[in-house]
């Protein structure tokens, strides 16, 4: 079977490790087209992988080269890209958020069930080696009654993801929906409401600092999430407590702890990986083998919807307000 032919939209910053991790780390596909607005740069990009460069990112969509479309933008941008790729029939990766909004989102949802193309989001700390660990560790102190969880990175030399007209919303939005997707993945239950308040350190449009108090369907279980992007040090903490003991982590340093009374036992946790080469050996395999989709779209809108009751919840002084159901 041929290599998948892969189409890359966006390669700034982020889209680069993906260009890196397709181009020399995953097997049974190859890089045939990028596009990207800065012309020259997205040339040179070309040029040095051997393969198409697009203007305009529907070129890159219609390029019959291009099996499956990987779309790593603002997610202001996603749902008119998502919809043309759907369209298409090629398979479909979109970096997170999956959306600003639940309304983007759901059109992404819709174009995807109407063209029955497989697609994906990247949401990319649930292929982290940490969580991995303390997501194996869970049963072990089941039941869950409460968790924590915490992302703080310096500030970001993004200008763009502080202008919120193209970011579509700050740290809550581009940085929390990591940890908000995992509120989801260690409980396996839904959350129902949120009560989140938001502040601005050094960003002018956006929020860089938040915090959120998440309640779930099952009343006795409790979750705290926040983040900042206006700190001088990267943590990215994990706290899980159930009825068997209290498992304790931080994803950036790569550490995980077994808190039994007072007693505390490392856990091993396993050599770092790229994370984004994992999601895309995922969506590769997905694809080609035809097994079920890792994180499909209806999980990212799942988180996006939790997002934006957080910025409703902000807007009314940090008032408790329910999760739209998706």
């Amino acid at each position: 079977m041929a290599a998948l032919g892969i189409g890359i939209i966006g390669i700034g910053k982020h889209g680069l490790r993906y260009v890196h991790h397709l181009t020399e780390e995953v097997d049974d596909a190859r890089l045939v087209a990028v596009s990207r607005r800065d012309r020259d740069e997205g040339v040179a990009v070309a040029r040095a992988h051997g393969c198409a460069f697009h203007d305009d990112w529907r070129a890159l969509v219609k390029d019959p080269a291009v099996d499956a479309v990987v779309v790593v933008v603002p997610p202001t941008l996603n749902a008119p890209i998502a919809e043309a790729v759907c369209a298409a029939g090629k398979p479909l990766l979109l970096e997170k958020p999956l959306a600003p909004t639940v309304e983007a989102g759901r059109r992404i949802a819709e174009a995807v069930k109407a063209s029955g193309v497989r697609a994906m989001v990247a949401q990319t700390l649930r292929y982290d080696a940490t969580v991995a660990a303390v997501r194996a560790e869970l049963p072990g102190i089941a039941p869950v009654h409460a968790l924590m969880l915490s992302q703080r990175f310096e500030p970001s030399p993004l200008a763009w993801l502080d202008r919120s007209a193209e970011s579509g919303g700050g740290v809550l939005l581009h940085t929390g929906v990591h940890s908000i997707d995992l509120l989801r993945v260690l409980t396996g239950r839904e959350v129902t409401s949120v009560a989140c308040t938001t502040t601005r350190v050094t960003a002018t449009e956006t929020e860089d600092n938040f915090v959120m108090l998440a309640r779930f369907d099952a009343p006795e279980l409790l979750g705290q999430v926040s983040g900042s992007r206006a700190a001088g040090g990267r943590v990215g903490t994990i706290e899980v407590a159930g009825a068997g003991g209290t498992i304790v982590a931080d994803h950036v340093q790569g550490t995980a702890s077994l808190i039994r009374g007072r007693t505390s036992t490392p856990l091993r946790v396993e050599p770092a990986v790229p994370t984004v080469r994992e999601v895309l050996r995922a969506f590769v395999s997905s694809v080609r083998t035809g097994g079920a989709v890792p994180v499909p779209v209806e999980e990212g809108l799942r988180a996006v919807a939790i997002v934006e009751a957080g910025y409703r919840s902000a807007s009314r002084g940090g008032a408790p307000v329910a999760v739209e159901a998706v």
